[in-house]
């Protein structure tokens, strides 16, 4: 073997010791972390010895407060449930002497009831004794009665029955003469104190109403400047004439009346229509076939405008809303309608303010009555074109149109076709009839009126007992004077009633007809 080299064996002897090192720090490094696991392992050891202890005490701390705390309850328990003994002992105690109470009131009633039954028994006893006694009496009187009926039979004449009958006649004439006085002061006390309230809230209502009286007719006269102007409204050959005649529907009227010139036609439309064309004519100068057309149709356009401006004016002033615009030009037309002379507008608003006055006075409904015021003669300027009369084109248009159907009622009955409905339907006839029948309002043919007093006094005559028959201020009453022995006090009430209703059937008439009768004794002897 040849020799190791120096190096080699300086490599071998580091690397050896660097083992050697190793080995010997490892173990070192080994020994200082067993030393420092088992201090840390003491260190746990003593923290959860500390912890246990610690532990310990706080429940031991808990254990004695849950125990102080239970203790407690306990005893709010106890004193809670021993409070409750005493309510409950209390109450007891409360209801054990109400019972008492209760039975004291028992055996008081009780007591009592055996007293009133005993005292019921002896009653008892009593009344059969009496029961028995008056039938006896019984028995002995209807045999008394028997034997006076006999005897009574024997004096009169007359049987049991017969004599029942007389009596029955004269008890039932005596009811029949005491009932007809009584009904008779019963009218008479109602219709004073109706009479005077109605005639204070009627004059209420009248004062207020300061309405103009008016009259008017079927002709329009126009005023012209001069009288040349008649030959142009003529025209050649009176073709001007003819051809406004034939435009309007008018009746031109020209005479020897200076500077005037008359329009006559019984529609007051066409009429007003005629006026206002010729007016425009007459200032215009122009008259013409060409022109009189052009003129007619804008006067036409203009009176159109004209009513629905015053139908809208009307309902204003009375106070009506909502009304469907062809009633507003119906109730326009009305200015241009008359009914015995009396304006159909004017008159309506009239009765419109008089009836709602007269029911503000009453509590009813004010616009209510005021709509079916205005509304009631509506049918009036219709009849000129449809069939049937006023108040049945009034209910139909009114019907049209969706009126409320007190306010139907109120055109159907101011005349008293139908019942009335209601209260407003009564003041509405009413303010009719005040608004018709004031002096100077109306007008009537003399025919008319001659006839209507002539039929007063036919209704009154065709009676029994009737004498004579006045018709007296201008028929608004009629006096009839009866025979005495025929008609007594209680047949003078049904006769003026009687009358009373045949004329309200049978004649028309405005206003209201007063029914008197008169019955009268006289005793005449001479002095020789």
């Amino acid at each position: 073997m040849g020799e190791i080299p120096a190096a080699a064996l300086v490599g071998a002897l580091g690397f050896v010791a660097a083992v050697v090192a190793y080995v010997v720090g490892r173990q070192s490094w080994r020994k200082v972390e067993t030393t420092e696991q088992q201090r840390a392992l003491v260190v746990a050891e003593e923290g959860a010895v500390r912890v246990i202890d610690e532990a310990k005490r706080e429940a031991e701390t808990l254990r004695r407060g849950a125990i102080v705390a239970g203790k407690e309850e306990v005893l709010q328990l106890r004193e809670s449930h021993e409070q409750d003994v005493r309510q409950r002992r209390v109450e007891l105690e409360r209801e054990e002497k109400r019972v008492l109470e209760r039975e004291a009131q028992l055996d008081r009633a009780r007591e009592s009831l055996e007293s009133r039954e005993q005292e019921v028994q002896r009653r008892g006893s009593e009344l059969g004794r009496r029961e028995t006694v008056a039938t006896s009496k019984e028995q002995d009187l209807d045999k008394l009665i028997a034997d006076e009926r006999r005897k009574l039979e024997q004096l009169a004449g007359l049987s049991a029955d017969q004599a029942k009958a007389e009596l029955i006649r004269r008890l039932e004439d005596e009811a029949l003469a005491d009932a007809a006085s009584r009904l008779r002061e019963i009218r008479e006390s109602a219709k004073r104190n109706a009479d005077r309230e109605a005639k204070k809230i009627v004059a209420l209502a009248v004062q207020r109403v300061a309405a103009e009286t008016t009259a008017e007719s079927t002709v329009s006269a126009v005023s012209l400047p001069n009288d040349e102007m008649k030959g142009r409204i003529i025209g050649r050959e009176g073709r001007n004439i003819r051809a406004f005649e034939l435009a309007t529907g008018v009746d031109v009227i020209i005479d020897d009346t200076p500077d005037t010139v008359v329009v006559s036609c019984f529609d007051p439309v066409r009429r007003e229509t005629a006026r206002l064309a010729l007016e425009k004519l007459v200032s215009d100068g122009r008259i013409h076939p060409g022109r009189i057309e052009e003129v007619v149709a804008k006067a036409r356009k203009e009176v159109e405008v004209a009513i629905i401006e015053t139908g809208e004016q009307a309902a204003y002033d009375v106070g009506v809303a909502g009304l469907h615009p062809e009633l507003i030009k119906l109730i326009g037309r009305m200015k241009w309608r008359t009914s015995y002379g009396q304006n159909i507008l004017s008159h309506s608003k009239e009765v419109a303010w008089l009836a709602g006055m007269m029911a503000a006075e009453l509590g009813l409904d004010v616009a209510l009555a005021k709509r079916g015021a205005l509304l009631h003669d509506i049918g009036k300027v219709l009849t000129h074109e449809h069939e049937g009369t006023h108040v049945q084109l009034g209910v139909e248009v009114a019907t049209k149109y969706g009126e409320n159907p007190l306010v139907v009622n109120c055109i159907a009955a101011h005349h008293d076709d139908v019942p009335h409905e209601s209260e407003v339907s009564v003041l509405v006839q009413a303010g009719d009839s005040i608004s018709g029948s004031r002096p100077g309002a109306r007008r009537e043919a003399f025919e008319t009126y001659v006839k209507r007093l002539e039929g007063l006094e036919k209704i009154a005559s065709s009676y029994r007992g009737v004498e004579r028959v006045f018709a007296i201020q201008a028929g608004r009453e009629i006096r009839v004077v009866v025979t005495p022995e025929q008609v007594d006090d209680t047949r003078m009430t049904a006769l003026s009633e009687e009358i009373a209703r045949r004329i309200e059937s049978e004649l028309q008439y405005p206003g209201q007809i007063k029914v008197v009768v008169i019955r009268e004794s006289r005793a005449v002897d001479f002095a020789r």
